[in-house]
C-alpha cells in the first residue's frame, strides 16, 4: 500500500510539474492566482489525506516545489528564446509564490478541521 501512495505521489508531481511548465490559454490570465491557490489548496488536503501525520512535510515539500517551478519557469523562458526567439510562459512571478502559500495554508487548515471534526464524529459515534 505504501508503495502505491508513493507511486501515486510520483505521479502527481509529474503531471503538476508539466502543468504548471505549460504556458496557460489566454482565457485563464485573469484568473492565473485563483488557479495557483485553488491548486495548492487541492494538493495539501490530497496528500495530507495519504499521509497525515506528516503535514509539515507535505508543506514544506509543497512550497519548495513552488518556488522551484517559478524559478524553473525563468529558466526555461531563457533557454526557449535563445533556441527559438520565443518565450513559453511567465516570468518568475512573487505573487505566484505567495497565492501557491495562501491555498496550501488554507488547505492544510481545511485537512486539521476534516480531521478533527471525525475524531470528534468517531468519538460520539463510539459512545453511542
Amino acid at each position: 500500500m505504501k508503495t502505491n501512495k508513493s507511486i501515486f505521489i510520483i505521479l502527481f508531481f509529474a503531471c503538476s510539474l508539466i502543468g504548471f511548465m505549460v504556458r496557460l490559454p489566454f482565457i485563464f490570465h485573469s484568473c492565473d492566482k485563483l488557479l495557483h491557490s485553488l491548486f495548492y489548496f487541492a494538493a495539501a488536503i490530497f496528500i495530507n489525506t495519504l499521509y497525515p501525520k506528516r503535514w509539515y512535510v507535505t508543506s514544506m515539500g509543497l512550497t519548495i516545489f513552488g518556488i522551484g517551478i517559478e524559478f524553473l519557469q525563468e529558466y526555461s523562458n531563457k533557454l526557449s528564446l535563445r533556441i527559438s526567439g520565443k518565450v513559453v510562459h511567465g516570468n518568475f512571478d512573487i505573487q505566484d509564490v505567495k497565492y501557491n502559500t495562501i491555498g496550501l495554508v488554507i488547505g492544510t487548515l481545511c485537512f486539521f478541521i476534516f480531521q478533527w471534526f471525525f475524531q470528534i464524529y468517531d468519538l460520539k459515534k463510539a459512545k453511542n
